[in-house]
């Protein structure tokens, strides 16, 4: 800090050294008041005690509102509300317009007979025979095992809130029969 001919023009303005709790005025007075000797020779040039800081400035009018809007909208609270409410509406309106996104995943299951002489196409007729609402069976194939035994390999795609695999799995596998075991090869969300 460098004190100057302003801080000498302010110093003398004052009429006594600020109280204690405005301790960074009281602390700049007493440093001013430590130059007492060398005060003409501090550099500057001191001017007239108005032309210093913000009190000489010119006097804001009471009732100006210019300074509260800083980007220059003249549209009031209330307004602005209502502009808040049509958009808010416009939005919720748009919104349930759409409909909602359902959640489906595509299965293939890989069903097991017990030996070699299981009928295939009867196997393959009870699961298709399955019914659930958000159940749609795909194509179904046969694919060798091995030793002339042949599973049966068969798409599905399901709705997830409503269809459940365990679900899928008892019903398939409650064809005791022809069903030894039932397997997810493929499970892949749409």
């Amino acid at each position: 800090f460098q004190p100057s001919q302003a801080d000498v023009v302010v110093f003398n303005a004052l009429s006594g050294a600020p109280s204690a709790d405005l301790f960074n005025a009281l602390r700049w007075y007493n440093q001013i008041a430590s130059y007492e000797s060398q005060k003409s020779s501090l550099p500057g040039v001191g001017k007239p005690l108005d032309s210093y800081g913000p009190a000489g400035a010119p006097a804001a009018a009471a009732d100006d509102d210019d300074f509260d809007d800083l980007f220059g909208d003249s549209d009031s609270e209330e307004e602005q509300d209502e502009e808040t409410k049509k958009r808010l509406e416009a939005y919720n309106a748009k919104k349930s317009k759409k409909t909602a996104v359902i959640a489906k995943s595509s299965l293939v299951l890989d069903v097991k007979p017990w030996d070699d002489e299981t009928d295939m196409a009867e196997l393959e007729k009870c699961v298709r025979t399955i019914e659930m609402d958000g159940l749609i069976w795909g194509q179904g194939r046969l694919v060798p095992v091995g030793y002339g035994i042949k599973k049966l390999s068969i798409s599905a795609v399901i709705e997830d809130d409503k269809i459940s695999t365990d679900d899928l799995e008892e019903k398939i596998t409650a064809f005791e029969d022809l069903v030894q075991s039932m397997d997810i090869a493929a499970f892949n969300k749409i």
